[in-house]
């Protein structure tokens, strides 16, 4: 059986949308109390088994952290595809981001979804869905996205935060008193977005179990008590993950070249170690195409769900799937059901293999983020 976000759980989809009909005081799916100031902080990486096993570390986030307060990201478990569900209020299906690396349909190229934009590829275009940044001005509310001022002019950004005006901040501690502050300068009502990657910086590089996360929970808590006393009487503050993680160390790496037969009829590999889209050369027919998909799910049908992109969507895994998007999903989708991670060993230089932090499958580790509720959700 093929695993499915619950249908009767939250999912990131929810946090952004609820909280902008939050702001126009009507109900919704997280049965948010109306607010004149609504702030949805995003932590990159704070998986919910995290933080409940270092919760003596982050006494703020903790405090918020009950038995209700989990939510599901969404498939894949990775930043592209999660912070533009948040966003846009909809699944990888509609949106079009389907994972961290994607095939450019137009180029007959994999694009890196975060980082590798150019000239080639219009990011308004590419990512189909208005934006609940884009709702809220339309309606006439202030909308803000606060973030380093490195993303300020990326490509992902104006995929995903196109309708906010955005306020660069150095530290995090500086970015949510600028995400908090907006309650002081909008007359009228405010939708606030803040993105805090730090935490998924430090899991990606030593892992989530290491003192080096400890430590980025530790300040990332710090922070956010330095501005959940000063919230005005009239704002809320959700605080959220895209994705959780699972740690992988090298020798759970599978060099999927190894096996020759693997690549036979693979023209593109896309998304991340831990959920691998395969996109097949046009030129093979059906048996073929069978037969790729049985030499995977011999190989590594014992570890991980091996799916045609067909069985996938049918499964729901990207939400409903409009038919422009539909081919920039792989015609083979591997996830990882084990602490493994795949790797092409015939890339040069390829840094992802010094990651110990992992995400983009299935797990409950990767798919379970918190939902806290602070100022005028609190109650």
């Amino acid at each position: 059986m093929l695993p499915a976000l619950n249908p009767d759980s939250a999912n990131l989809t929810d946090v952004l949308s609820s909280s902008l009909q939050a702001i126009e005081g009507g109900s919704n799916r997280l049965g948010l109390p109306p607010v004149k100031h609504a702030v949805v902080l995003l932590v990159d990486g704070l998986g919910a088994h995290s933080l409940k096993a270092r919760s003596g570390h982050a006494r703020t986030l903790s405090s918020a952290f009950f038995k209700n307060s989990v939510i599901q990201s969404g498939f894949p478990t990775t930043t592209a595809s999660a912070i533009a569900s948040l966003t846009t209020g909809a699944r990888a299906g509609q949106h079009g981001l389907v994972g961290y690396s994607a095939l450019d349909t137009v180029n007959d190229r994999v694009l890196n979804q975060l980082s590798g934009w150019d000239a080639r590829l219009d990011p308004a275009v590419w990512q189909r869905t208005s934006t609940i940044f884009e709702r809220a001005t339309a309606r006439g509310h202030t909308a803000v996205a606060v973030g380093a001022a490195r993303y300020r002019d990326s490509g992902f950004t104006r995929a995903v935060l196109r309708g906010a005006k955005y306020i660069a901040a150095g530290s995090l501690a500086e970015r949510l008193r600028a995400a908090v502050a907006v309650a002081e300068t909008s007359d009228a009502a405010s939708l606030t977005y803040v993105y805090a990657p730090e935490l998924d910086m430090a899991g990606h590089a030593h892992g989530w179990q290491s003192p080096q996360w400890t430590h980025a929970l530790e300040a990332l808590d710090a922070a956010l008590a330095g501005v959940v006393g000063h919230l005005a009487d009239d704002q809320g503050m959700l605080v959220t993950a895209d994705h959780g993680m699972v740690d992988v160390p090298a020798h759970s790496h599978v060099l999927f070249d190894t096996a020759p037969e693997l690549l036979i009829g693979v023209r593109h590999i896309a998304g991340e170690p831990r959920c691998i889209q395969l996109h097949l050369e046009p030129s093979l027919g059906a048996d073929e195409r069978s037969r790729v998909l049985d030499r995977w799910q011999v190989a590594e049908g014992h570890r991980s769900w091996v799916v045609s992109r067909e069985d996938a969507i049918t499964a729901g895994w990207f939400g409903e799937v409009n038919q422009d998007v539909a081919p920039r999903i792989g015609d083979i989708i591997v996830a990882a059901r084990k602490a493994i991670a795949y790797y092409d060993s015939r890339s040069l230089n390829d840094h992802g293999r010094l990651m110990i932090g992992q995400h983009g499958s299935w797990s409950d580790d990767e798919l379970r983020v918190p939902l806290l509720r602070f100022g005028s959700y609190a109650g």
